[in-house]
């Protein structure tokens, strides 16, 4: 199987739909009442997350990449 780079927006990304998927279901089954809000703000501020998440870790990749390449 084929190896895949970590990925922390795309992990970050799939926690806040997870999130709010299961704040959903627990809406639905009734365990919980929860205010309408959540999800509006839930995923606008998981997605803000994970594009600063993708932004730093991209500086960080870059860094890593540029410092241990072989210097001629």
């Amino acid at each position: 199987m084929k190896r895949h780079a970590f990925e922390p927006a795309r992990l970050i990304t799939g926690l806040t739909a997870l999130g709010v998927g299961g704040a959903y279901a627990c809406e639905a089954g009734g365990v919980v009442d929860l205010p309408g809000a959540l999800p509006v703000l839930a995923v606008p501020a998981g997605l803000c997350l994970a594009g600063a998440t993708a932004a730093v870790w991209s500086v960080v990749r870059r860094q890593r990449s540029g410092s241990s390449a072989p210097r001629d």
